[in-house]
């Protein structure tokens, strides 16, 4: 019997059979994704083979299917294994908002390139957009972000869950896909998905005023279904976008308005960091590809912190 992976626990996994039921499996003994570090063999999103067990209802997942894609982080900033957030997407939307709390750009410019490694198309949604209304000073940053983001690609909207700002248009980006939403505790994913899909009546929490930072709500990863003909994938709020390691040569590959700039550069190995005749310096120099996203890439290239 095959199915797909809804929800995952670490042990246990629910799966929604081709035939439209629920059950819950296990893995069977030590099943592995060959060459995978992964610390999860199985993610929200797969496709599975499954027994049930003798004389239960549970069953034990005795295959993982082909990927079409999966998008994957660092466990902790110093191992080398990694997680898979989720498999078999149709899109990545991270959830960010310039505060209460804040999302900074290291932390959206390490997913996107994560994003752009696994050939996943993302978008940006900035939440509790009713905060920023009243000043123009953070109306002008926020129009600023979007427009660095959306000229390298990247659609961005602006939305209050609190306030249905927008909503009709959130909804609009997930219809009929598969997507990822991602991004740190407190942002408003739950609430935001609360709002477009009612029943689903998901647990919502307001964040630490000590910290300005938001509490975990959401504790495993879940797929969903949406009245719209999409299916959302709600994860755990990320702390830390840990990257898969890249060579150096590579990582300018996975900033599409750097990528445009291809072999212009004198040499063809450049990093765009300290290199003369170097085509991508020169663009940002004249203004064409954002400073922020330059010195994002070259904390990534030097393996320095981008909370910031």
């Amino acid at each position: 019997m095959t199915g797909k992976v809804v929800k995952s626990t670490g042990s246990w996994y629910r799966v929604l059979s081709d035939g439209g039921h629920f059950v819950d499996c296990r893995l069977r003994g030590r099943l592995k994704i060959a060459g995978s570090k992964a610390t999860n063999p199985v993610a929200v999103g797969d496709r599975v083979a499954y027994d049930l067990e003798e004389g239960s209802d549970k069953g034990i997942i005795t295959e993982i299917l082909d990927r079409k894609n999966h998008i994957i982080r660092k466990a902790t900033k110093l191992s080398r294994q990694t997680h898979v957030i989720a498999a078999n997407i149709d899109q990545a939307v991270i959830i960010a908002t310039l505060a209460y709390p804040r999302t900074s750009t290291g932390f959206i410019d390490r997913f996107l390139v994560t994003c752009e490694a696994y050939s996943i198309p993302a978008a940006i949604v900035f939440n509790k957009y009713d905060l920023l209304k009243s000043s123009q000073e953070a109306i002008a940053y926020l129009d600023e972000l979007s427009g660095i983001y959306e000229r390298a690609g990247y659609p961005c909207t602006r939305v209050s869950a609190t306030e249905k700002i927008n909503i009709e248009l959130f909804d609009k980006l997930l219809k009929n896909k598969i997507s990822l939403l991602a991004g740190h505790s407190g942002v408003g994913k739950s609430a935001l998905i609360n709002v477009i899909e009612p029943g689903l009546n998901l647990k919502v929490q307001s964040i630490s005023e000590a910290h300005q930072k938001g509490k975990h709500t959401t504790t495993f990863a879940e797929m969903f279904a949406l009245s719209n003909g999409g299916m959302i994938i709600d994860t755990p709020g990320i702390k830390e976008f840990g990257l898969v390691d890249f060579e150096a040569w590579e990582l300018c590959h996975y900033f599409p308005e750097m990528r445009q700039h291809f072999n212009q550069c004198r040499y063809d190995n450049c990093t765009h960091y300290n290199e003369p005749g170097c085509k991508v310096k020169e663009e940002v120099e004249k203004g064409n590809i954002s400073l922020s996203r330059y010195e994002n890439y070259l904390n990534i290239l030097l393996g320095e912190d981008t909370r910031r």
